[in-house]
C-alpha cells in the first residue's frame, strides 16, 4: 500500500468516531416539543393553548398525555387526559383544552405525567415520553 493511501486510510479511521458521534447527537436532538403558549379565561373555564412541534422525524398518529393541574398553593385541581391528536413530523400544531370551573389565575403549574397513548403507524410507541421537551411562555411552570 502506498504512503498516500495509508495516510488517507489513517485519516478516515481517525475521523470515523467523530462522524458517528455527530450523527448520534443529531438523533439525540430529535424531540417532541410541547410549549404552554397561552391561557385565557373563557366564561367559567380556563382555555389552555399549546404549541407542539414534532421534530422526531416520525409522524405520530395519536398522542394523549396525562396532565395534572396544580393551583397556586400547590394543590391538585384537575387530573385530565389531553388528546393532542395527530402530530405530523416537522409540522407545528396548536391544540387547545378547557379547564371547566377553573380560572387561569388559579393555575400555578402543570405536570405532564406521561403519555397515556402514543400511536405511531397503528402501534403503541414510546417516542412521546422519550423525546418530550417541555417549556412555557407563561408564569405557569410546565413540568414533566
Amino acid at each position: 500500500m502506498s504512503f498516500c493511501r495509508r495516510a488517507l486510510f489513517a485519516v478516515l479511521l481517525s475521523t470515523a468516531p467523530a462522524l458517528l458521534g455527530a450523527q448520534s447527537a443529531e438523533e439525540a436532538d430529535a424531540s417532541l416539543f410541547l410549549e404552554l403558549n397561552n391561557a385565557q379565561n373563557d366564561g367559567d373555564a380556563c382555555r389552555l393553548t399549546f404549541l407542539v412541534r414534532n421534530e422526531t422525524g416520525i409522524s405520530i398518529d395519536q398522542a394523549v398525555f396525562e396532565t395534572v393541574i396544580f393551583d397556586t398553593a400547590g394543590g391538585v385541581v384537575n387530573l385530565s387526559l389531553f388528546d393532542f391528536r395527530d402530530l405530523p413530523a416537522q409540522r407545528p400544531r396548536v391544540r387547545q383544552f378547557q379547564l371547566p370551573k377553573v380560572t387561569c389565575e388559579a393555575v400555578g403549574r402543570m405536570l405532564i405525567n406521561g403519555a397515556n397513548t402514543c400511536v405511531v403507524n397503528g402501534s403503541e410507541n414510546t417516542i412521546c415520553d422519550e423525546g418530550l421537551s417541555l417549556s412555557s411562555r407563561l408564569s405557569v411552570e410546565l413540568l414533566g
